[in-house]
């Protein structure tokens, strides 16, 4: 949907009326507070430009691909070098434009991190013409200035982050473009020395901006150093190497730039800090990544320690990839502790994020023989379908926009205040049709429950599970799903769950309640509230199939002139609920 742009309320800015949310000046560390250059603390409330400069095989419906140097040797046995480079310079320029940034403006954002590939800025070391000496390029270079740029005419901060070093940091592999086959970042002198190298020239040029918040300087290293068996180094207890390069980069930036902050990450995907600390430097900021754990105290724990013991501020610099809910919980949790955020990604193909790419068919299609689902494309299908992507699907005017993730990152962790999802207004003697998946938004319990509403799995050890099992339309924990003629409706529905519908009613009166339904199971029943009065229920005897749409009479409700709200609440589940009919009771 393409909703309204929301305003903070006014129980948003009682909580936050300590913090500035549009500052000036450099960022600061003092003490456990970001602060800009008055002193006044600033909470950082961003998203990550994830698919952009470095793309990771989900984000194109690509998993089994992974890494962008496969999936880009994957386009070249399509369509061939040329083609493939004219593809990449095209993504380049259309994912992330001013359109993009001003929307996330004009939302609440404060702030965005660019994950940076190293390889958009100088050359690979097995590359370099001269060994040792760094050759440097200027498509990365112009594309962050472009971003400042925009950043800036909207006094929103741009936080530089390393995201894919040179070699690779980490056994994750997709999120640093890593190639096994080569020497890693912590196998190479080499490597190392161009990453220090790359922060100093960033520094050089970007020393005077301040509406550059601060240096990432390595996203999520992921390294056993002490054994080789700790896959991604969560059990290392030292952290040596990754210390020693962390101070590297900042003393190669200090020589340059005394302005901007530091931001560390830990071993573990940026969680593990032993022997990292203690700082090293007056202006640094502890970054920590939070995927699918339970939003409790304790979930946090660990950093805010760290944080309390070597008085350094706290950013969530990561989290992402859940349902609206679980925005809302973390985001809550994390500011009512002083933590800024900047969540992952703006967009990509999938829908939990503020911007979902509708991929055309064709890539599809693609995308069907690269995961070995299709046959081979020809080479100008393949062209086509990929050019289309890149100069057309992926560009703000043409992306899907999920407002109700932005409402849940930037509202609902400060109101429970629910409203309708889009404009539903009865008019004097018609009648009026409501698709069951317009629901409220607003949090759970209070427009909706659904009792799986979150992936939880980090923290409950169970299998991975999506909390929207048709992963389409929205973001919550309903479960949305779509029949052959492409009509949406909720799926899934267990005894207890609810949905609630504000309407807007131009004359009041007695109208006629039916619901559309299917269901191949027996006992299957779904009641009524109207205005919090329990109107009664109605028994959904078996359909044909599981989408044979058939009529459930719920009798006659009052609707006052104005607005009105209805819960429908399953009694009993295992049905399919598709839309709800209101009619004058005087019509037949």
């Amino acid at each position: 949907m393409s909703g309204p742009m929301f305003f903070l309320s006014s129980l948003f800015c009682l909580s936050l009326c300590s913090f500035s949310l549009q500052s000036e000046g450099f960022l600061q560390a003092q003490g456990q507070q970001i602060v800009d250059a008055k002193g006044d603390p600033v909470l950082l409330r961003g998203i990550g430009l994830g698919g952009w400069m470095l793309q990771e095989g989900y984000m194109l419906e690509l998993p089994k691909l992974g890494q962008q140097h496969r999936i880009r040797q994957a386009f070249v046995d399509l369509i061939g070098e040329e083609k493939t480079t004219e593809f990449y310079q095209a993504w380049l320029a259309n994912h992330t434009t001013k359109a993009d940034i001003d929307a996330m403006a004009a939302l609440g954002y404060n702030s965005v991190r660019l994950p940076m590939h190293f390889n958009l800025y100088t050359l690979p070391v097995e590359q370099e013409p001269v060994a040792g000496q760094n050759t440097w390029l200027e498509p990365g270079f112009a594309l962050t200035d472009q971003l400042l740029t925009w950043a800036k005419a909207n006094k929103m901060y741009v936080i530089l982050d390393l995201h894919a070093a040179p070699g690779g940091q980490g056994n994750d592999l997709a999120i640093s473009d890593r190639d096994p086959t080569k020497a890693s970042l912590w196998d190479s002198v080499a490597n190392q020395q161009k990453t220090i190298a790359l922060w100093k020239k960033l520094a050089e040029r970007y020393k005077d901006e301040p509406w550059i918040g601060g240096y990432d300087l390595i996203n999520e290293p992921n390294w056993g150093f002490s054994d080789s068996k700790d896959n991604n180094g969560c059990q290392e207890q030292q952290n040596k190497p990754l210390r020693q390069l962390l101070v590297q980069i900042t003393n190669a930036i200090r020589e340059v730039d005394q302005k901007h902050m530091i931001i560390i990450e830990g071993n573990c995907w940026g969680n593990n800090y032993k022997g990292v600390l203690p700082q090293w430097d007056h202006n640094m900021v502890l970054s920590f990544h939070k995927y699918w754990s339970e939003n409790s105290p304790q979930s946090i724990a660990e950093p805010l320690a760290l944080s309390n013991k070597y008085q350094m501020p706290l950013w969530l610099g990561e989290s992402g990839e859940n349902s609206n809910q679980w925005f809302r919980d973390a985001i809550a949790m994390v500011e009512q502790q002083g933590i800024g955020w900047a969540f992952w990604p703006l967009k990509k193909i999938r829908l939990n994020n503020p911007q979902q790419i509708n991929a055309n068919a064709d890539y599809l299609k693609l995308v069907a023989y690269l995961q070995g689902n299709a046959e081979k494309p020809t080479p100008e299908q393949a062209y086509k379908a990929l050019m289309r992507l890149a100069t057309v699907d992926i560009h703000y005017n043409n992306t899907i926009k999920h407002d109700d993730v932005a409402e849940a990152m930037l509202r609902q962790p400060h109101s429970n205040a629910t409203r309708a999802y889009r404009s539903l207004r009865l008019a004097p003697q018609q009648a009026l049709t409501v698709q069951a998946v317009d629901y409220d938004v607003g949090p759970l319990h209070h427009a909706y429950f659904d009792t799986e509403s979150a992936n939880y799995h980090v923290s409950t050890g169970k299998e991975r599970r999506q909390w929207n099992e048709g992963m389409l339309y929205r973001n919550d924990g309903v479960d949305i799903t779509k029949d052959t003629k492409d009509r949406l409706y909720i799926s899934h529905i267990d005894k207890t769950e609810w949905w609630q519908y504000s309407l807007r009613v131009a004359q009041s009166g007695v109208y006629r309640l039916s619901v559309q339904y299917a269901t191949l199971q027996d006992g299957a029943k779904l009641s009524v509230t109207v205005n919090q009065q329990h109107q009664g229920s109605v028994d959904l005897p078996i359909t044909k199939t599981d989408t044979s749409w058939q009529s459930a009479n719920l009798g006659q409700v009052y609707l006052q002139q104005g607005n009105n709200q209805l819960k429908f609440q399953a009694e009993q589940g295992g049905f399919h609920w598709q839309s709800f009919t209101l009619q004058p009771a005087a019509q037949k």
